[in-house]
């Protein structure tokens, strides 16, 4: 490695690894299939296969605009985040990007929210089980099976990157083989105009629906199908786990811009198909909260068997979505630990590559499901409105350090990323205005939402949650700060500036790219 001053220990990790420390213990056995079928699962989860129903009811046709536009929004982010990765791939994923290009302060930031999005996240997905077991065993207590899930998921996090991968695979499998099912059923259906339930399905349900295409008069609202998107950006969330995974791939460079390029295509297909023929198929105020529309369309078609095996099948996707949980948590929360920012213990890793302690601490706040749970039977809606704000901030740090990312190399201070973002800078920019956007219809549609004020959740969220969680984590950063500090030698704010390294003005790019590479050899 070359003896310079590397102005990468800077932003974390311990001495002479730099940002790349974090790699350390890893092991590359994430392939090819493992790769395509993570990014799949990713968009496809709880959020339409159950959340869907409810917007279906309240939103109208008009909620495959809803998923478009959201879909144009997640796919400026694959593409923000592939050339992020092929910069350089790193299990710290948003932390890492963060430290590099705005400091240990946000990255600090970054890692905890992040944290705590899958720590909600695996409460609404835990409900989302207990909700679909409660099909075949009415009388079952929630609580029981949200243990038993996640005893399942520690299990196979606790094995290997590739126990993990091999789950997703298979898990991927059984979702996309659901979906294609159901776009198979509903063609015949639509196109053939069949009946389904006493309703005549086809294309003229777009607007011969209650309220037509776009509702507005009685309980609908015009701007309903703009408020909805909130919960729309759920649905996509978790898409961004391959910028996790990537520090994980055998061959990042040509599997990350594969899984990115496929995303418009799952979008349109799995997600803007689906509604499209739920929407051809009934009135959308059939379709309930808490039952899968898919569940229901199946049901009034007479195919009681089929429905029972898309409810089982909706179990594994929600248990893809815990597992996912607690691959991304461990890692990230390792990523905080090498820069002192996390517990010490969330370092430890077993022999096979996994970062066991921070994935058993994530585990620990799941088990929290199970009270929320016995507590509410509204834990699944309460969780994702929460969840939303988190994945908000999430992928607005993709789109800044995109847009940080290309103005260094368009300076000259960092090579070019061979997978840049199309439209670059415009595109991350409307992605940022678009999140602050929902931001403000989560807070409208929250005051909305009910009559009695500790029951407009969204907005309470909005209003106090975000600052009191902005006020948390000022507090945690004052009290990590002296050990960051100590650990990086007072370098705490972003490596680059837009004329070169911050900390030693004798390390180049060249020369940067030289310690990672030996750095990630020494990892292996």
């Amino acid at each position: 490695m070359t003896q310079t001053q590397d102005p990468t220990e800077a932003s974390g990790g311990t001495a002479g690894n730099g940002l790349d420390a974090e790699q350390a213990g890893y092991q590359q056995t994430l392939g090819s299939r493992h790769v395509q079928m993570i990014a799949i699962g990713g968009a496809i989860g709880t959020g339409l296969f159950l959340g869907s129903a409810s917007r279906l009811h309240s939103t109208g046709p008009a909620l495959i605009i809803s998923y478009a536009v959201v879909g144009v929004i997640a796919y400026f982010l694959m593409r923000a985040l592939g050339e992020l990765v092929l910069h350089r791939a790193t299990s710290g994923a948003f932390v890492s990007y963060m430290r590099e290009f705005f400091g240990e302060k946000w990255a600090f930031v970054t890692g905890w929210v992040y944290w705590l999005n899958w720590a909600l996240t695996g409460i609404a997905e835990l409900s989302a089980v207990g909700l679909y077991m409660q099909y075949w065993f009415p009388t079952l207590p929630t609580w029981i099976t949200v243990l038993v899930s996640l005893v399942v998921v520690l299990s196979i996090n606790l094995l290997s990157a590739r126990a993990f991968g091999e789950f997703e695979f298979w898990a991927a499998i059984l979702k996309v083989g659901a979906i294609v099912i159901f776009l198979v059923v509903g063609l015949v259906v639509v196109i053939g105009g069949l009946s389904i339930g006493g309703h005549k399905a086809g294309f003229q349900n777009l607007w011969s629906n209650p309220g037509g295409f776009w509702p507005s008069s009685g309980d609908y609202n015009w701007y309903g199908p703009i408020l909805v998107m909130s919960g729309v950006v759920f649905a996509y969330a978790a898409i961004e786990m391959v910028g996790v995974a990537a520090g994980e791939m055998a061959d990042a460079e040509k599997e990350v811009p594969k899984a990115v390029h496929a995303v418009i295509f799952r979008i349109a297909v799995f997600y803007i198909g689906s509604i499209l023929l739920l929407v051809c198929m009934l009135p959308t105020q059939d379709y309930k909260a808490g039952t899968s529309p898919f569940v229901t369309v199946f049901e009034r078609l007479g195919f009681g068997w089929m429905s029972a095996v898309i409810q089982a099948i909706l179990i594994v996707a929600a248990m893809s979505s815990l597992n996912s949980g607690l691959y991304t948590t461990g890692r990230v929360l390792r990523s905080l630990g090498m820069s002192k920012q996390a517990p010490k213990f969330t370092l430890k890793m077993s022999k096979s590559g996994v970062p066991f302690a921070g994935i058993l601490m994530t585990s620990i706040v799941f088990v929290l499901g199970s009270v929320l749970n016995a507590l509410t039977p509204d834990a699944f809606e309460i969780a994702v409105e929460a969840t939303s704000i988190m994945i908000l901030w999430t992928w607005g740090t993709i789109f800044l350090c995109q847009i940080r990312l290309r103005k260094l190399s368009d300076a000259g201070v960092v090579p070019a990323s061979p997978f840049q973002a199309p439209g670059s800078p415009y595109t991350s920019y409307v992605g940022i205005v678009f999140l602050v956007l929902v931001l403000i219809g989560l807070a409208v549609s929250g005051w909305q939402a009910s009559d009695e004020f500790l029951h407009k959740t969204s907005f309470l969220v909005v209003v106090f949650g975000i600052p009191l969680l902005a006020l948390a984590l000022a507090i945690g950063w004052r009290v990590v700060k002296p050990r960051v500090e100590a650990n990086t030698g007072g370098r705490i704010e972003s490596v680059w500036t837009l004329k070169g390294p911050r900390y030693g003005s004798d390390v180049t790019p060249d020369a940067l790219d030289r310690d990672k590479q030996d750095d990630t050899t020494t990892a292996g």
